[in-house]
């Protein structure tokens, strides 16, 4: 069975979207019809990613910046209309020890991280609550549960993003506004590489293996549509096998 998708008339925003799992997602989503908008700090990034389909525009925004998050999304619900769709893409994981950890750093990736998302949040949640429609969706990892080495500040700020998705969700359940999380697994992004060079990488591939962008594209469509009759959840993408596998099936 194959699942398709009918975006026509949506916008959807995803942040940290010039690479990885973001810019995956912006090709499927534009698509399948969306008008998509991402925003990052990476400018060969967002050139890259526009010239992958002509219903992407891109802006360079730092979502720990509030006052540049707030206007960013009041100019994009200003250019199309609405905005349908929010994905909290953008995250940073430096590897430091604790003993290690300048305050700055341990500050930096909060206000990205985490502090991001809550602006975001604020941004786009005033429009959806009037239309009573929309989706957010942000991103947390294995991690928040399970910890690692030299990661603990990412682990902290994924692990505290649930409780803050989920406690966000349920006050904005009765506008028919969903807010839901992702865990999707470890995939072999430009972050990803940076932050897991050698054994850990390795790790990594002799036990939960290591996916591509392309396969966490299903799970967020899905979220983003309004098929996911779901708000305040975590789905989780432990273990997986390659989406291209279950594409490449012939339908009998």
């Amino acid at each position: 069975m194959r699942a398709n998708f009918d975006f026509n008339g949506g916008v959807i925003a995803i942040t940290g979207g010039a690479n990885g799992i973001g810019r995956a997602l912006a090709r499927s989503a534009a698509a399948a019809g969306s008008q998509v908008v991402v925003l990052d700090v990476d400018h060969a990034g967002l050139e890259g990613v526009t010239a992958e389909h002509p219903n992407i525009s891109a802006m360079f925004l730092d979502v720990g910046d509030r006052a540049a998050v707030i206007s960013a999304f009041k100019g994009i619900a200003q250019k199309f209309g609405k905005i349908d769709g929010l994905v909290c893409g953008a995250a940073i994981q430096p590897r430091t020890s604790v003993h290690d950890m300048d305050p700055d750093e341990w500050h930096r990736v909060l206000r990205i991280n985490l502090d991001g998302v809550v602006w975001c949040y604020q941004a786009v949640i005033g429009g959806m609550i009037g239309r009573r429609s929309g989706s957010i969706v942000a991103f947390t990892s294995g991690l928040a549960h399970q910890g690692w080495p030299q990661a603990s500040a990412y682990a902290a700020s994924k692990a505290a993003l649930i409780a803050f998705v989920k406690s966000a969700a349920k006050e904005i359940a009765d506008h028919r506004v969903r807010f839901n999380i992702i865990a999707p697994g470890v995939i072999d992004t430009p972050q990803y590489r940076a932050a897991n060079a050698g054994q850990d990488n390795e790790r990594w591939k002799a036990s939960t293996g290591i996916g591509e962008p392309e396969d966490v594209v299903g799970p967020l469509m899905f979220l983003l549509s309004d098929a996911a009759s779901m708000t305040a959840s975590l789905l989780s993408r432990d273990t997986a096998y390659p989406a291209s596998e279950a594409a490449s099936k012939e339908l009998p």
